[in-house]
């Protein structure tokens, strides 16, 4: 199958331009794609530090092409709490003609709820019982399950339930995904899931969003770091004053 960019660019809507006080503003990497817009690739990996605007643009994206923010796929309505900034309000994305509307978000902040919802609503076709598996079997269970043809995926940490095998599990399966068309765009502190073949990663942070190789990315280079000399990396660590 011929891959067909369901997002090919993240445009500022220059006709309803964000009011001065919106907080996401402060964020250099969403200041940088309300100006410049942004080029998404077929398979596209966001890596920064906490609070560098990471899931932000993802959940901005999951809004403006109608799933919850609280994750689901296009058309959910599961929802406990409104804490999404109004930042999709400003963006226009461009589909290819022809690009499948399927899609599906997964926010590992609000899985546990997210499960409960569709306990509640069930659909015509039975699923895993998702709060009787572990934390990392549900999170896999619910990426093959909902996740399976051609579509828009995206996922925010999804790292944060799954061991190293579970991780290897879900990079064979979004890989298999992009290998049928599908667009997938994962934000992550895993060095591991930040190297799916073929992605372009995106680093962000107080320079805002800039393109990067994975063995130049911050993240590779602390983990090895760490890892060549645990001993030495925390004694750095400990005795910093």
């Amino acid at each position: 199958m011929t891959f067909a960019p369901i997002l090919r660019r993240l445009d500022a809507d220059r006709e309803h331009p964000p009011e001065p006080h919106e907080w996401f503003l402060a964020v250099p990497a969403v200041a940088q794609v309300l100006a410049d817009g942004w080029e998404l690739a077929q398979v596209t990996v966001v890596v920064g530090e906490n609070g560098a605007g990471k899931s932000t643009l993802v959940e901005a994206i999951a809004l403006a092409v109608g799933m919850g923010a609280e994750g689901g796929s296009t058309g959910s309505r599961h929802s406990t709490r409104v804490t999404e900034s109004q930042l999709w309000r400003h963006l226009v994305l461009l589909r290819d003609v022809g690009a499948p509307r399927r899609g599906f978000f997964l926010r590992a902040e609000t899985m546990h709820s997210f499960y409960t919802y569709l306990e509640e609503n069930p659909g015509a076709r039975p699923e895993p019982a998702f709060h009787q598996l572990s934390h990392g079997e549900s999170f896999l269970a619910l990426a093959t399950e909902r996740m399976r043809k051609p579509g828009l995926y995206l996922l925010d940490e999804p790292e944060s339930a799954l061991s190293f095998t579970g991780c290897l599990a879900l990079l064979a399966h979004l890989h298999a995904l992009a290998d049928a068309g599908s667009q997938v765009i994962v934000s992550t502190h895993s060095p591991l899931l930040a190297g799916l073949p073929g992605a372009q990663i995106w680093e962000v942070g107080e320079w805002g969003l800039r393109p990067s190789a994975w063995a130049d990315l911050d993240l590779v280079r602390r983990w090895r770091g760490f890892l060549d000399d645990p001993g030495r990396y925390l004694h750095h660590v400990l005795n910093s004053p």
